[in-house]
């Protein structure tokens, strides 16, 4: 019997893709399809100060012009924010959450401070400092009362104490290329998962949907493998089901560097403006073409 699959490629409406994304988005057609699984097409726009509509239409356009066809309309998250705050309700609930005040140059500030800063080329941020962990809560609520900015952040070590309580803890999930993964809460720490201005964080908005939509196999680039450790305790703390993952090598540069939107990479538009054929782009990334599959 032919097992179930359902997969999903999930870019950002924030600019034109790239051969990045085309790579990203064939991993996860090519594992659906091969056994006559779904695969979805998903929207995360819900950053309505970065994401705009007309590209939204531009990304469903050069995936069409790839040869990639997605099961279904497409899940925009700026449509179902009802279901993250729900998630955020529950957490809440939990005790897991706390709000923060710190501005981000607050953070940068005594993360340097600390000689923690990033080195090198890590694109990959320190852990948040925790400074507003010690609030006394009542203050906090006050603070919000008044208006102030604020993120809701997930304490890590509650979140362990808790699952630990329950007998969950470890935690590991299942990855094609790196094997049993075992959860590391520092790498990230407290994470933000919602803040004032948008009421729900990738990390959160993207384990509610995985979820709703039955992902069974999650593929994407191995520079959010740091992620799924926190995705992992999210699913732990709301009881939701846990897909395989398949954290893929990323695509880069002649220099060497990532392909990235904000590193300028060259995107498909373009390349399709000069005359490159779906068949040249796939072949220039080391896939088939899809008509010869």
């Amino acid at each position: 019997m032919v097992p179930r699959m359902i997969t999903r490629f999930a870019p950002s409406p924030t600019g034109y893709l790239h051969l990045g994304h085309a790579y990203s988005a064939r991993m996860g057609f090519d594992a659906a399809r091969s056994v006559g699984g779904t695969f979805l097409l998903r929207i995360e726009d819900i950053d309505s100060s970065r994401c705009r509509p007309e590209l939204t239409l531009a990304i469903e356009e050069d995936l069409r012009f790839l040869g990639l066809s997605w099961d279904g309309a497409a899940r925009k998250q700026s449509e179902h924010l009802d279901d993250y705050a729900g998630a955020l309700e529950q957490l809440d609930r939990l005790g897991v959450l706390y709000p923060c005040f710190c501005t981000r140059a607050e953070i940068a500030a005594e993360i340097a401070a600390a000689g923690s800063a990033p080195q090198g080329d890590s694109e990959m941020p320190p852990p948040y400092p925790r400074r507003c962990r010690r609030l006394d809560r009542d203050a906090a609520q006050q603070r919000i009362a008044a208006g102030h900015s604020y993120a809701l952040r997930l304490d890590v070590d509650k979140t362990r104490r808790l699952l630990l309580a329950r007998g969950l803890w470890p935690l590991t999930f299942q990855d094609q290329h790196h094997g049993t993964v075992l959860v590391e809460p520092e790498l990230l720490g407290d994470v933000v998962l919602a803040r004032k201005e948008v009421r729900v964080s990738y990390h959160l908005a993207v384990v509610v949907d995985d979820a709703l939509q039955g992902i069974d196999l999650v593929t994407r680039g191995e520079d959010l493998l740091v992620s799924t450790h926190v995705h992992r305790q999210l699913q732990a703390l709301l009881g939701l089901p846990v897909p395989q993952y398949s954290h893929h090598r990323l695509l880069t540069d002649p220099a060497g560097g990532r392909l990235a939107k904000r590193r300028g990479s060259e995107s498909i538009r373009s390349l399709r403006d000069k005359g490159h054929s779906a068949e040249e782009l796939w072949q220039s990334i080391g896939l088939r073409p899809l008509a010869v599959i």
